[in-house]
């Protein structure tokens, strides 16, 4: 993810979450064109995510939620994130590249209550 973040600098990059509901635990990362081309928002195209859901399904698993980056602020869901955010189940992790080392949060957004998570990496 911090890779695709640096990749699609200075746009924000965005990508989706595959992996297990019940354990949180994500399995794989699926890169998105950020179809907004922009450095202060994000849109993955329908069509990405419909397949991504498909190949998900199809491998026992869920589409559990979204990476996007933010070029130039904190690792905090902005307001046009909270507005933006399409499930209340998913987890929503931003890379910050806004210090010399990226910072990775994540976050729950369940009607527009922001509440952070830990991330385990393992």
């Amino acid at each position: 993810m911090i890779a695709d973040a640096y990749d699609c600098y200075p746009e924000e990059a965005c990508g989706l979450l595959v992996g297990h509901p019940a354990s949180n635990g994500i399995v794989r990362f699926v890169v998105c064109e950020n179809m907004a081309h922009s450095a202060k928002v994000y849109s993955v195209e329908p069509k990405v995510l419909m397949r991504a859901e498909r190949e998900a399904e199809a491998d026992g698993l869920e589409v559990i939620g979204v990476m996007h980056s933010h070029t130039h602020t904190e690792p905090y869901p902005s307001p046009t994130d909270v507005d933006q955010a399409p499930d209340p189940t998913w987890h929503y992790v931003i890379v910050s590249l806004k210090r010399e080392s990226p910072e990775v949060r994540s976050y729950l957004l369940v009607d527009g209550v922001i509440t952070e998570e830990q991330i385990a990496v393992g």
